[in-house]
């Protein structure tokens, strides 16, 4: 008795002591959506001669990691997502066309003999040039840097080194011995089948000997930026396969520092309103498990540290979020001792919190499960920055375990019993029990009316998905997403119009306060710079905050893979719950879920609110939190039917025996989804919208919609109740 309780507080300080000294330590990585940048999603693309499988791509991400170094950005990332696609993340880089056209072109370099001045390409000059086959290519290019010098001149150039110095001298001593002003004593050099530069010989240079020492300046009108370009394109080599851009996002710095400003406030927020509802519910247990749920956030930040996980916005809306289902576990705990206490099972408070939490833990467990099923599905399928929102929640779901099973206990244990019953929290079985207890509702007796009133709800739903559709954001159809700040207010009819000069009249447009949104399926860089311009006309200073570009191919890539996600993640609730419990109540929760999922949706579709990443992530949180919520009614349903209690009667105590810590978990989850629409931006206003009505929809479903559909299911169910729990004696010592 007395040696778990002391392990119990040795492992509980010492996680508190680790996750205190990594998060001092180190140092948050922070997403682009956070500190500002550009990040670039290339796909490799085959070409007549290479195929773009995982070795080309790989070969092409060290060509773009060399070009990253070389333009200098500080911190870049660049991994590679799969077989064919490598992500290229530049802090600080906020001009996507710069960066697109550096670290992405294709450079094939190539200098070729000039057979003349008819037919065949244009030069620098708009002059027409007759090319030779190349005689030397990328590959044979040792070195480029960018010079100037202003003894000969104003203006840069490229020098080159060349590996083969035999190479370069051949051709250029066979171009030498045309006549001066002869077309053939040019050299053309080609980048990407363009020629970039043909300049003629010296006269000074001797025939048959060419140009000694392996070297060249390739010269032209450059500016300091184009000549270090160019330099960089031709030192970091010819990419072996053609590259696509099928994603960008570019986030200006003052956006990402208002969200993380925006997260706090709704952490602070939401934490304070948290705490101040769960002590004034559960007295000197509240206060406890509010010291906990600080030690929660302590061990979570410390984990994602550690781990190298990258904070994104919705990562950060994902940690404010946790808090609020971190507290389920305690009040699960807390509400079984009530009941523990109240009917007299214990000997006193402290053998009243033991039998809590030790009758708790399977509905822990099991929701808890549900609930990382979610979160791996977000992080095996999502993209982008909602794949930090799944890391988020499912540290924070390990870490909530922690906080409410260890150090929850371990405090508790340290007070309750020298405290009396009230101020303990426990000693009373609480407003929302009592007035139940007396009340008594039997809410199976109206099944029918209930499931009435959920079908309406579907068809209103689903009326609205059929007039109306849903509004798919680019992210799921493709397309380009530019947000603009502008000085001076505009009307939503004066962007338009400035817009539609730029030469988008289709283009969707959006205007509030002193922010303009556009978006359209086909709109280039240059396109968003002459809408820029035009707007600056209308609105006096413009500056972009944000830019989100997704190609078409890879919408349709993540719109069937958020549909693949939620129609997994309902398969998967439905095999967990069919192997914890029966196959009944994983189809009644599963069911019920579709209806949260679905009311949800159709909301979303009356109201022409956008559907994204970030609305994937509400919805398969809603999934964990909605087959949570069940979870706890079927474990307590299971604990309560028996061949002497039927069916119908045991799923309506459990139900009435759960509402306290339904009622709970939910305000205290609403308290920090509130927090989140007051202080959060449109996106994750949206977000808390779709998680305040999925927590609503799901914690009335959980006793409208699917304990009435389990006691219908539960006709076709040939299994048995389970039989009494088997209570153990003490041995007397004596023989009989």
């Amino acid at each position: 008795m007395f040696r778990a309780p002391v392990w119990r507080a040795v492992t509980a300080l010492a996680v508190i002591a680790i996750s205190s000294v990594l998060a001092l330590v180190s140092a948050p990585r922070l997403g682009l959506d956070l500190r500002g940048g550009t990040q670039l999603v290339f796909e490799t693309r085959d070409s007549p001669t290479v195929k773009a499988d995982s070795a080309a791509t790989d070969r092409a991400l060290d060509v773009l990691r060399q070009r990253a170094d070389a333009l200098g950005v500080v911190d870049p990332t660049l991994v590679r997502s799969g077989e064919r696609r490598i992500i290229v993340e530049l802090p600080g880089v906020l001009d996507p066309r710069q960066a697109a056209e550096v670290i992405g072109r294709t450079a094939q370099l190539a200098f070729h003999p000039v057979l003349g001045d008819e037919g065949g390409v244009r030069d620098e000059n708009g002059g027409q040039l007759r090319l030779g086959p190349a005689a030397i290519t990328g590959d044979g290019i040792a070195d480029a840097v960018e010079q100037s010098d202003p003894q000969r001149g104003p203006g840069w150039w490229v020098s080159i080194d060349f590996r083969d110095a035999g190479a370069w001298q051949r051709m250029s001593g066979a171009a030498a011995c045309e006549p001066v002003g002869d077309p053939k004593r040019r050299i053309a050099i080609v980048l990407d089948d363009e020629v970039i530069s043909s300049p003629p010989l010296d006269p000074s240079i001797p025939c048959r000997t060419g140009i000694p020492g392996g070297s060249a300046d390739i010269t032209g009108s450059f500016t300091h930026e184009e000549a270090r370009d160019l330099a960089v394109l031709i030192k970091g080599g010819a990419l072996p396969v053609p590259l696509t851009i099928v994603e960008q996002r570019t986030v200006g710095p003052t956006l990402g520092a208002a969200a993380i400003e925006a997260s706090a406030k709704a952490a602070v927020a939401g934490l304070v309103l948290t705490a101040a509802f769960i002590v004034a519910v559960y007295r000197m247990s509240g206060l406890l498990s509010t010291i906990a749920l600080a030690c929660y956030g302590l061990i979570s930040y410390a984990a994602l540290v550690a781990m190298g996980a990258t904070f994104t916005l919705p990562g950060l809306a994902g940690f404010v979020l946790a808090i609020g289902m971190a507290i389920d576990a305690n009040v699960l705990v807390f509400e079984r001792a009530r009941e523990e206490y109240d009917q007299g099972r214990g000997r006193g408070l402290k053998a009243a919190l033991n039998r809590g939490f030790r009758n708790a833990w399977s509905a822990i467990a099991d929701s808890n499960v549900t609930t990382l099923i979610a979160a791996g599905l977000l992080f095996w399928l999502a993209s982008g920055p909602v794949k930090g929102f799944g890391v988020t929640l499912a540290v924070g779901v390990l870490a909530s375990l922690v906080s409410a099973m260890l150090i929850t206990r371990v405090l508790a244990h340290a007070v309750i019993g020298r405290v009396g019953p009230r101020l303990s929290g426990l000693g009373s079985p609480g407003a929302v029990r009592t007035w139940l207890t007396r009340r008594n509702p039997q809410l199976m007796k109206a099944r029918r009316l209930w499931l009435a009133i959920a079908g309406t709800l579907v068809a209103a739903a689903v009326a609205g998905l059929l007039a109306r559709g849903l509004n798919f954001g680019v992210e799921f159809t493709g397309g380009r997403l530019v947000e603009f700040a502008t000085a001076k207010p505009l009307s939503a009819d004066a962007a338009g119009q400035a817009v539609s000069r730029a030469g988008f009249p289709s283009a969707v447009v959006q205007a509030s306060g002193d922010g303009v949104t556009v978006r359209a399926g086909r709109l280039g860089l240059d396109d968003v710079a002459r809408i820029e311009q035009e707007l600056e006309r209308q609105a006096g200073e413009v500056t972009k905050r944000s830019e989100e570009f997704v190609g078409p191919s890879l919408g349709q890539e993540l719109r069937r893979n958020a549909l693949v996600a939620l129609g997994v993640a309902v398969s998967m609730q439905l095999a967990y719950l069919a192997i914890r419990f029966r196959w009944t109540f994983g189809a009644a929760a599963v069911l019920a879920l579709l209806v949260d999922v679905t009311v949800v949706a159709g909301m979303f579709a009356w109201l022409g609110k956008p559907v994204d990443g970030i609305f994937l992530a509400a919805m398969l949180t809603i999934v964990g939190y909605s087959v949570n919520d069940k979870v706890v009614v079927f474990d307590r349903v299971r604990e309560l039917w028996s061949l002497r209690n039927p069916f119908a009667t045991a799923v309506n105590s459990a139900i009435l025996q759960t509402m306290p810590r339904t009622v709970n978990t939910g305000l205290g989850a609403l308290f920090i989804l509130l927090a989140l629409m007051a202080f959060g931006g449109d996106s994750l206003r949206d977000f808390a919208l779709a998680l305040v009505t999925g927590i609503v929809a799901g914690t009335l479903s959980s006793a409208f919609v699917a304990g009435p559909l389990a006691v219908w299911l539960s006709r076709f169910d040939r299994k048995p109740p389970p039989g009494p729990p088997v209570k153990r004696r003490r041995a007397s010592g004596a023989v009989v």
